[in-house]
């Protein structure tokens, strides 16, 4: 790995800001600095975190932060939820979100693992 840009999770974290951030611009008015803002923070921190774990001096550190991105997206898979029950979002387009989340998921905790394979190796 030269960066974190170079990582595939990275890229795809990306994507999901781009996506949540499309989808919150159709909330109401009044969610602006509520769920819609929540959101929002919580999706930023799923590529955030990748490049600061990335950046960091150890392989240890590098999970740890790893683990910080799938809290995250735990964190906008609950929030996803919330916005469909409060009927900002259909049940087609949860179940879009919640099949790039998983599929996001199983990425991280994958990684997360080869991650770890390299640690006990050490």
């Amino acid at each position: 790995m030269r960066t974190h840009k170079d990582l595939k999770i990275w890229q795809e974290g990306l994507e999901t800001v781009s996506h949540v951030y499309a989808l919150t611009k159709t909330f109401p008015e009044f969610e602006k600095y509520g769920l819609a803002s929540q959101m929002q923070r919580c999706t930023i921190s799923i590529p955030s975190n990748i490049a600061e774990g990335a950046a960091r001096n150890s392989r240890k550190e590098f999970v740890k932060f790893l683990y910080i991105s799938l809290g995250s997206l735990a964190e906008l898979e609950t929030q996803l939820i919330i916005a469909n029950k409060l009927e900002y979002i259909d049940d087609n387009r949860l179940e879009t979100f919640n099949k790039d989340i998983e599929l996001l998921r199983k990425k991280l905790l994958n990684f997360i693992k080869y991650q770890r394979r390299k640690i006990d190796a050490q």
